[in-house]
């Protein structure tokens, strides 16, 4: 009798520890969402008190080649289609799960202590205002916000002039912290990230026609999918995700 009821403790602990495995959702998501992500993660538990949400911010590229190389992530959300395109040309995600969340756009930031207010991005003599400082972006060769100032800046035809003037970040957030801490006068980010940081404004909005549209594209990994991987990103798309997308300056797809 002892060994049965020794035998129904060991299944249930043992069924317990699958439930509980189940309801873990690893989320690899680009820098710019992690505001936004983080209360969709706490909303969400609100509603399953049981879920288990573990999130990782970094740029899309970092996160994509982590999740090539075999990272357990359940979904992952890009700053650009660029590197959803090449997860899916590697077979590495469920292609029926993709989705577009949301779309963002792009701005020149200063300190909120500067006393540059506005820029002209059309007139190229804007530049003088970088004297021998740098200009704060993510890194170009790297990360999607990095592309979109340099598809910008050379649409503006600025790009030559500043391409030895820039002070390139590992992401978004490193970008806005050299701007936060006046370390450089000018920056290009997010228009979400300027608007989440009390110690930039923001001095121009890039034209949407001056770099490739700023979605942001999610999707399940391959040999990761499961019920709650699926519920978490059916609530990104649901009209309370949207909401929250929302409050953080993105625009809802």
């Amino acid at each position: 009798m002892f060994f049965f009821k020794k035998s129904l403790f060991a299944i249930f602990f043992v069924m317990l520890s699958l439930i509980n495995a189940q309801a873990k959702i690893t989320v690899f998501a680009a820098s710019s969402m992690t505001n936004a992500i983080e209360e969709a993660k706490t909303e969400f538990i609100k509603k399953y008190p049981n879920a288990k949400v573990l999130l990782s911010f970094a740029s899309s590229s970092k996160l994509a080649r982590q999740i090539e190389s075999g990272a357990p992530a359940n979904i992952y959300i890009s700053a650009n289609q660029k590197w959803m395109d090449y997860l899916q040309d590697k077979d590495a995600i469920v292609k029926d799960s993709r989705v577009n969340l949301v779309s963002n756009s792009l701005v020149m930031i200063a300190p909120d202590a500067s006393k540059i207010n506005k820029i002209d991005l059309q007139n190229p003599k804007w530049v003088k205002f970088l004297g021998n400082s740098y200009l704060a972006v993510g890194d170009p060769e790297a990360v999607p916000v990095g592309r979109y100032a340099k598809e910008a800046l050379t649409y503006l035809k600025a790009w030559t002039a500043v391409e030895s003037k820039l002070a390139r970040g590992q992401n978004v957030r490193v970008a806005l912290a050299y701007v936060e801490r006046g370390e450089s006068p000018l920056g290009i980010v997010y228009a979400t990230d300027a608007k989440m940081s009390k110690q930039v404004k923001v001095v121009a909005t890039f034209p949407a026609n001056s770099h490739s549209p700023i979605t942001y594209p999610a999707a399940i990994i391959k040999g990761q999918d499961n019920a709650e991987a699926r519920e978490f990103l059916s609530y990104l798309t649901s009209e309370e995700g949207k909401r929250i997308f929302t409050s953080y300056g993105f625009i809802a797809e």
